[in-house]
């Protein structure tokens, strides 16, 4: 899962396909089965990627976009606040 700045979203969706590959050719080849990469990217306001439905629907259990950038949201709230207590 990737959260980034609007205009980055499909840079960094290209940037973690090519990360991932190498992994995704090993995991098929040490334990002899088929797999993908399902990629969860949202914009920071709320862009999404093209595929990020597809993707969602290849995932087991229901997962709103919605919710997924909640999460997001208030992920890196909880960080920017730890850093700045951590400064004072």
């Amino acid at each position: 899962m990737a959260i980034t700045a609007d205009r980055n979203v499909t840079d960094k969706e290209a940037e973690k396909k090519l990360k991932y590959k190498s992994l995704l050719i090993e995991v098929q080849r040490m334990w002899d089965v088929k797999c993908t990469i399902i990629q969860v990217i949202t914009g920071v306001t709320r862009i999404i990627t093209k595929g990020l439905k597809k993707n969602l629907e290849a995932l087991i259990g229901k997962y709103s976009i919605r919710s997924l950038q909640k999460t997001a949201i208030l992920g890196t709230l909880h960080i920017v606040c730890k850093l700045l207590q951590s400064e004072t």
